[in-house]
This record gives structure tokens, C-alpha cells and sequence, in this order.
């Protein structure tokens, strides 16, 4: 039945008629917002995405982790709603928030029905411009956050990702996690959160996509609405950061039967000429899945592992090239030494020295 199934939809989808390429607009609003629409009148939403660039690198010096537990109350009530009468007033328009952070940014993704698109937009602009930060609110939010990082503390993915960026990047905000640490924690108050928000949430720093049942010219003053309020800047982006890395081991102790291994080093900028030759050699390395030579050679060949993948970091202000695998205990130094070799074949091969020739490995044993 299952092998029906799967031929049924193949021959659905080779019966479909090929459609025609996506026309995407480019929107530029009278108060200087620049967006990418793709109209689409036959469905009764929208959806829109923002990215605020800068993201947890923005925190302020001693105030770790500022930027991600203020993004994490941004639904903790706005405006004139507390926390739970802003949750109801959301779902009762059938409208979908989500608030998220990275390194480098801040993303919100907003769904709303054509139907009531005001009432779902003045909510998210009061999310973006005005929200609450109630004390009862930050102390649970800080509860949760705190809690993740105190079981982070017992991943060994985490802690091997959190040592490796320390490594690399030392001082910069890249070197700690973006949720900071209990301390870091602890001590931030409301104020820092509101500077946060004033940091993070800027006209000079966002972009915008957009697709569904909405006009370019709808589009334009939808954005100068829910934004005008915002700062024309926000706090400056942190410096470029060159990786240096040297050829070496660096084990981190933890008593777990498994070990896992991060290996890597300077990678490439995405707007750099070669990346999509870095990306299409990265597929073949160690990026394509069982087709890959790492998953080769490391797990089908010798079954060191039951997985091993290497990926292009391409952050803004910095770029990595990066892979992970993880064995057990007495068995993860053959299969480092492995990847070594297939790592150092690609590189003699490809004649791509500059950029694969060097491989440190920090593993967790």
C-alpha cells in the first residue's frame, strides 16, 4: 500500500501542469521600508516576515542573553494586554505570531486572515513597539530560560558547541551562547530589557518579505503603519571577526558513554564569488547525506557512527566551515582520523588548500 501511495502521487504530480515562474515585486515604502512581495489573491491571508538584523550579537557588554529574553517577551502581553488577554486576542483572529532570534537576527513571521488583517496588525505592532515587560511576566520567562540552559549544561552537543565557539571567537558575542548564562541571567533587569528592544528594533536594520492576498501598494502602507514608531537606528552591528584556527585537539571531560566532535575552520562569506563551489563541494564532502564521502567512509565503510555531516557557516560576521560526528568513547579517535583523511584528500584533489587544508577537532569524551 505504501509503494501505491507513493506511485499515486508521482503520477499526480507528473500530470500537474508546470507553473509559471514566481513574480516577486520589489516594494519601497514612502518612509523608506524595502520589501519583496509575491501577490497571490486566491487565498485570504497574508503572511509576512521581518528580519531585524543584528540579532543576540547586539548585547551590550555585561548584559548576555538581553536580546533573547526580551524577544522571548514580546508575547508576554503589548500595549494595553496583559500576557493571557493578548494570547486570547491573537487566537481569536485566527492570527499566528512567532518571535525568534539568532546570532545575527531577529525574525518575525505574522499570518493573519485578509478579513481581519487591521485588528491582527495593530496586535503585532503593539508586540514590535509596545510591549509590556510586566516584572511577573520577565521573572518566568528568566524561570525558563534558565532551566534550558541548566539542561544544556548536560547535553554534550551543546557543551561541544558552546567550547568550540569560545574557542574561535573568544570575546565576541559569537564565543557564548545567545541565551547567556544563570548569572547573566539573574542579574538583568527591566531596563535592559528595554534597552534591548531599543537596540534590536530599528528602521535602519530590516527586511521584509511578504506573500498572499495583498497589493504592493497595501504592502507599503501596512509597513510604514506598523513601523513608524520604531528608532530610525538601533544599537551598532559588532565587528567582523577573522577565524584563526590551528591544527589540533581539544577534549572537554564529561562522563558520558558516547563522545561527540565538532571539527572545523575558516569558511567562506556568502556573498563571496565561490560560495556555491564551496556549497556544491560541501554536498559531496560531507553535506549530501549517505551519498556524501564522510558518511561513506566513516559510517557505511567502517560503522564508527551513525552519522557524520559537514555544513558552510556563512554568519555575518564571520564565516565557519564546520562538521560534527559522535562515536562511542573508545572508538571517536578513529573516526576523527578519518574525516582527517577524507578532509585532507578533498583538499589535495580540489586544490582548495586555502580553505580545507587545516582541520582542528574538539571532542567531548
Amino acid at each position: 500500500m505504501k509503494f501505491f501511495g507513493s506511485l499515486i502521487a508521482m503520477m499526480v504530480l507528473a500530470a500537474t501542469p508546470l507553473r509559471a515562474e514566481i513574480d516577486i515585486a520589489e516594494v519601497a515604502t514612502p518612509g523608506g521600508i524595502n520589501a519583496w512581495l509575491v501577490q497571490e489573491d486566491t487565498i485570504p491571508f497574508v503572511a509576512l516576515e521581518l528580519r531585524f538584523k543584528g540579532g543576540a550579537s547586539l548585547d551590550l557588554p555585561g548584559k548576555r542573553g538581553a536580546t533573547n529574553l526580551m524577544v522571548g517577551l514580546l508575547e508576554e502581553g503589548a500595549g494595553d494586554l496583559d500576557s493571557r488577554a493578548y494570547s486570547e486576542r491573537v487566537e481569536s483572529l485566527a492570527a499566528s505570531f512567532d518571535f525568534d532570534i539568532g546570532d545575527d537576527a531577529v525574525s518575525i513571521s505574522a499570518r493573519f486572515l485578509t478579513e481581519n488583517q487591521d485588528e491582527a496588525l495593530a496586535l503585532l505592532r503593539d508586540a514590535i513597539t509596545q510591549p509590556r515587560f510586566d516584572q511577573a511576566a520577565i521573572d518566568r520567562v528568566k524561570a525558563q530560560i534558565v532551566s534550558a540552559i541548566r539542561s544544556d549544561a548536560q547535553d554534550p552537543d551543546n557543551l561541544v558547541g558552546v567550547a568550540f565557539d569560545n574557542m574561535v571567537f573568544g570575546d565576541h558575542p559569537y564565543g557564548s551562547a545567545i541565551e547567556g548564562t544563570e548569572e547573566s541571567v539573574a542579574d538583568l533587569t527591566r531596563d535592559d530589557l528595554i534597552a534591548a528592544h531599543q537596540g534590536a528594533f530599528a528602521r535602519d536594520r530590516v527586511y521584509v518579505g511578504a506573500a498572499g492576498d495583498i497589493s504592493a501598494e497595501e504592502l507599503a502602507s501596512l509597513l510604514d503603519n506598523l513601523l513608524s514608531d520604531l528608532p530610525e537606528a538601533g544599537t551598532p552591528q559588532p565587528e567582523d571577526i577573522a577565524v584563526s584556527t590551528q591544527e589540533g585537539v581539544t577534549i572537554v571531560p564529561f562522563d558520558v558513554p558516547q563522545s561527540v566532535a565538532i571539527f572545523g575552520h575558516e569558511g567562506i562569506a556568502r556573498d563571496d564569488p565561490d560560495f556555491f563551489a564551496a556549497y556544491v563541494l560541501n554536498e559531496i564532502l560531507g553535506g549530501g547525506g549517505f551519498e556524501a564521502r564522510l558518511m561513506e567512509e566513516v559510517r557505511e565503510k567502517r560503522g564508527l557512527t551513525y552519522g557524520v555531516y559537514s555544513y558552510l557557516v556563512p554568519k555575518d560576521h564571520a564565516a565557519l566551515y564546520l562538521g560534527r560526528v559522535s562515536s562511542a568513547n573508545d572508538r571517536i579517535a578513529e573516526a576523527v582520523q578519518v574525516i582527517r583523511d577524507e578532509w585532507s584528500k578533498m583538499a589535495a584533489n580540489k586544490q582548495e588548500t586555502e580553505i580545507l587544508i587545516a582541520v582542528p577537532s574538539l571532542m567531548i569524551e
